[in-house]
């Protein structure tokens, strides 16, 4: 084995669709290509939108595609203690606040850091967010090249936990791929706005070798519209249903 380790890691809160298959054919590929690994994680952080049918069909699907693993992680809601070892540390440097904005307060723009300086206990109650300071981090995409994002302007501190208690992506991802190993994240084009701000969460985490990046494109339905979970598009199980092929769909789903 090469040492690179990636990972496939959906959400079951939706059935696969074509544009999962395209991340799984490129997580597999760029692994098998370099004599890597393939972790399968299972990214139920959302309590409240996952569901267990959800996952049993992905399972499903992805072995009917033939897509194997070479392990299967804890799911991110078996995580909980993982996480909150990590959150203890931040807490200690001072870095975790409380915070009571909702979605609507923040609207569509990077948060404004409202909470940072209220003194809200925290508690179960609220949302907790992680001090991101200025600063720049550069990484070099596998397909996209040299990048430079600055975090702070981008979305401003980082909530990591919600107030009903569901660890947020940013952060539940971040810890993953540095405790589980994950030297390559491949994933696509719709998250390289994450990607800096992941950097630096992991380095405040105590990583101190960053992870590779590779951004992929992604298979629109339009112009504009990328696939969507929540949409029903292009589903694996309706494609299944319509007699098409493993090969059939790896073929629609390939760059």
């Amino acid at each position: 084995m090469s040492g690179i380790v990636t990972r496939f890691a959906p959400a079951p809160t939706g059935f696969l669709h074509l544009g999962h298959v395209r991340n799984a054919l490129c997580v597999w590929t760029y692994a098998r290509t370099h004599n890597g690994r393939v972790l399968l994680r299972i990214e139920d952080h959302d309590r409240q939108r996952s569901r267990q049918d959800f996952e049993t069909a992905i399972l499903e699907d992805l072995d009917w595609l033939g897509f194997v693993p070479d392990e299967r992680v804890p799911r991110q809601s078996e995580r909980g203690d993982a996480y909150t070892r990590v959150l203890g540390d931040f807490l200690r440097r001072g870095l975790v606040y409380g915070c009571t904005c909702t979605r609507a307060d923040v609207g569509g723009a990077p948060y404004a850091n409202t909470c940072r300086d209220r003194g809200i206990p925290i508690g179960l109650d609220v949302n907790l967010r992680i001090r991101i300071e200025p600063g720049v981090e550069t990484f070099t995409d596998l397909l996209c090249g040299p990048q430079s994002q600055s975090p702070a302007e981008q979305c401003g501190d980082l909530m990591i936990r919600d107030r009903l208690g569901n660890w947020t992506y940013q952060w539940a991802a971040t810890i993953d791929d540095f405790l589980q190993g994950v030297t390559h994240v491949i994933r696509g084009m719709d998250l390289i706005d994450s990607t800096g701000r992941q950097m630096r969460l992991a380095r405040m985490a105590g990583r101190e070798r960053p992870a590779t990046f590779m951004h992929h494109p992604l298979i629109m339905k339009s112009a504009t519209q990328k696939l969507s979970k929540s949409d029903g598009d292009t589903g694996i199980r309706d494609l299944r249903a319509r007699g098409l092929t493993p090969s059939d769909v790896l073929g629609m789903a390939a760059l």
